[in-house]
């Protein structure tokens, strides 16, 4: 063979490998500009979601808050409500007390007058279980304790 054309051959083999060289390193960028490009888009993705897991981190943290609020105010107007009907239970009692003690002094004032009317008014009171007048009687300004209260 001649020696043009073992060099030739030479040259020839030396432009594939460095044209192969060449498009290896092409093709590398490209792949390495695409994984740039996909983590590009993950990272402002992840952006994304994080500040919707932020603002919907907030949204929770404000509804428990909110809860939290509605749940003392709730309890607030239940002690305020029971505490009324103590106030209006002991009221009551005091009247019960002071009715007692009128009908004693007017039995001892008048044991005729007050012997019949006294018992009979007694004994409607405790069955008809009112606070107030006997049955028949017109009702009296007197709140009774039972039901609910409306605000």
């Amino acid at each position: 063979m001649d020696t043009w054309l073992i060099v030739v051959l030479v040259v020839v083999a030396v432009a594939l490998i460095a044209l192969l060289a060449l498009y290896l390193s092409k093709r590398s960028r490209i792949g390495n500009a695409r994984k740039r490009e996909q983590a590009r888009e993950q990272l402002q993705e992840a952006r994304v979601r994080s500040a919707r897991a932020d603002t919907e981190q907030a949204l929770a943290e404000e509804q428990a808050a909110r809860a939290r609020r509605e749940l003392a105010e709730v309890q607030e107007r239940a002690a305020l409500a029971e505490k009324e009907a103590r106030e209006m239970a002991a009221r009551a009692d005091e009247d019960r007390t002071a009715a007692e003690q009128l009908r004693a002094r007017a039995r001892k004032a008048a044991p005729d007058l007050a012997s019949g009317a006294g018992t009979a008014a007694g004994q409607d009171h405790q069955s008809s279980g009112r606070h107030g007048a006997p049955d028949g009687a017109a009702p009296t300004d007197q709140p009774e304790t039972g039901g609910a209260t409306r605000r």
